[in-house]
C-alpha cells in the first residue's frame, strides 16, 4: 500500500464523475459503483469529501458490500490532513456507548422491580 491520499485529493474527487469515499482511514474510488449502489447515488454523494465511516456503519452494510471494498481501494488517508478522524470517531463512539448502556438499564431496572414486587406478594402473603 504505497499511495497516501491527501485531504485535497479527497475534496477534488467528490463528484459523480470522480468519487472517492473515506472509510476507516482508507480511501476508496467508488466512481464505477455509484450507479449500482442500492441506496442511490445521492447517499454516497452526501458523504463525499468527508469521513463517511459513521454513515457507512450506521446503515449496517452486508458482508457482500464489505467484500467489494478491497477492489476499490485507492490508498490510506493522510493522517496529518485538514480532516481529523480520531476526534469525531471517539466522540461518536462514546455517545453510542452511553446510549447503549442507558437503554439496557431501561429494561433491567423495571423488570427487577417487577420481579421483586411479585416475589414480595407471593412470599409475603
Amino acid at each position: 500500500m504505497g499511495k497516501t491520499v491527501t485531504y485535497e485529493e479527497l475534496k477534488q474527487n467528490s463528484t459523480k464523475n470522480s468519487l472517492y469515499v473515506l472509510l476507516h482511514a482508507k480511501v476508496y474510488d467508488v466512481t464505477k459503483f455509484i450507479d449500482e449502489h442500492p441506496g442511490g447515488d445521492d447517499v454516497i454523494l452526501a458523504e463525499a469529501g468527508k469521513d463517511a465511516t459513521q454513515a457507512f456503519e450506521d446503515v449496517g452494510h452486508s458482508d457482500e458490500a464489505r467484500e467489494l471494498l478491497p477492489n476499490l481501494l485507492v490508498g490510506d488517508f493522510e493522517q496529518d490532513g485538514a480532516l481529523k478522524l480520531t476526534a469525531s470517531q471517539a466522540s461518536t463512539s462514546s455517545v453510542s456507548d452511553a446510549v447503549e448502556q442507558g437503554s439496557n438499564l431501561m429494561y433491567f431496572v423495571p423488570l427487577t422491580l417487577l420481579g421483586a414486587y411479585f416475589a414480595w406478594r407471593f412470599y409475603g402473603a
